[in-house]
């Protein structure tokens, strides 16, 4: 029996409602710094989320609005300046409170922390992004809880591809089928089983009745005690309607019943896609 070691985490989403109280106002800020008039409202925001990446999303905009511009010699370098000005908002938004981890993640991290599971990190945002938000919404020594943290630029290509997921799993000297991922989304569904890994799926506000298949149990969150999560969890029987708390037992429960095998994932998928309609 392949024994569960290590949690992947996603960040934006996933740890917090990242996307749209942080990262959404901080673009704005950007924009409205560099004399743009661009702003990305809610609803906007959540379609441009299909593009991952914070600069290839401010590029695919431009492109949209000003594609002759977007075109320009300097446009790589003028993208390149927003997203720092945008990250230095950003960091001044999590610095200042506003950014809070979701409902269950701090406890999680600690029980796993406690109960021997290794941790790391797979992301598209920055490495310096994830280290203030550990910072401020859990303590100065919590990016060291972290044994690796893939983030940012360190692959060529972004999620949905799994790049990220592959190089932490070799930093981890471990096999995909030994590690369980956490993210919010679809792409990072897909990244995730890509890499070969099992997926618990806790849906950010972005994701909420989007179809996404893929994930081995799909929930509105980690869940507390006094706010149990709800959603659809595996069972000998498939997947079933479920309420609770997430804990390093359910965790290790559910990655025992994870799909095996090319045929078995196939499989797995036709399963879960009706019952995320």
């Amino acid at each position: 029996m392949t024994v569960l070691k290590a949690l992947i985490f996603d960040v934006d989403g996933t740890l917090a409602e990242t996307e749209r109280d942080g990262h959404r106002i901080a673009f704005n800020r950007a924009f409205e710094d560099a004399g743009l008039g661009w702003h990305w409202n809610v609803e906007h925001y959540g379609a441009l989320l299909a593009v991952t990446g914070g600069k290839e999303r401010i590029a695919h905009h431009w492109h949209a609005v000003d594609p002759e511009a977007a075109r320009a010699p300097d446009a790589a370098a003028r993208v390149r300046a927003l997203h720092a000005a945008k990250t230095a908002h950003y960091l001044e938004l999590v610095r200042s409170g506003t950014v809070v981890l979701r409902p269950g993640v701090r406890r999680l991290l600690i029980e796993a922390r406690a109960r021997g599971l290794r941790l790391a990190i797979a992301t598209t945002t920055t490495e310096a992004n994830v280290r203030e938000l550990l910072t401020a919404t859990i303590s100065p020594l919590a990016p060291d809880w972290f044994e690796v943290i893939g983030a940012g630029d360190a692959v060529a290509h972004k999620k949905p591809a799994p790049d990220i997921y592959d190089w932490v799993l070799e930093r981890l000297h471990l096999p995909a089928a030994e590690c369980l991922a956490l993210e919010d989304s679809a792409p990072g569904v897909a990244a995730a089983w890509a890499a070969g890994l099992a997926t618990l799926l806790t849906r950010s506000v972005y994701s909420t009745g989007e179809p996404i298949a893929g994930a081995l149990a799909d929930l509105d969150g980690l869940g507390s005690h006094p706010h149990p999560a709800h959603g659809l969890a595996p069972t000998i029987d498939g997947l079933r309607p479920w309420r609770g708390v997430v804990d390093v037992n359910t965790l290790r429960q559910w990655h025992e019943m994870r799909p095996h095998g090319p045929s078995r994932q196939r499989q797995f998928q036709d399963e879960l896609r009706p019952a995320l309609r």
